[in-house]
């Protein structure tokens, strides 16, 4: 599916300042300890997700973040089904402060194609 140009125009945006990290690199990262959060809807995440992934849908992120995750030099990861939902997200994450923030490239799709464990 396209996205319409002025989301692209966000997620590019967000791209400058949000790094990102292949699902391989992701699994490594949350094998040492950092934090996977999958930003979807929550019927998405009832469907499948990654091993071990925090569900925080983008809708409710911001509001809830704190009260799971209080240190915000914590490592995070975001994902969403292809990437870019992620990166709206992990954006505002580091807008509040957290500092180790970055987004899955390719989000969920990427990550099954990598063949990486799935709940």
């Amino acid at each position: 599916m396209a996205h319409a140009p002025r989301f692209q125009q966000l997620t590019a945006d967000a791209r400058t300042r949000v790094p990102e990290v292949s699902p391989t690199e992701a699994s490594k990262r949350h094998a040492a300890g950092a934090l996977i959060i999958d930003v979807r809807e929550s019927e998405e995440f009832a469907q499948g997700h990654a091993q071990g992934a925090i569900h925080l849908s983008k809708g409710v992120l911001e509001l809830r973040i704190e009260g799971i995750v209080p240190n915000p030099d914590t490592p995070i990861m975001c994902y969403c089904g292809g990437g870019s939902r992620s990166l709206l997200a992990a954006d505002n994450l580091k807008k509040m402060g957290y500092t180790n923030v970055a987004s899955i490239a390719g989000g969920l799709r990427a990550w099954k194609e990598a063949g990486l464990p799935l709940e």
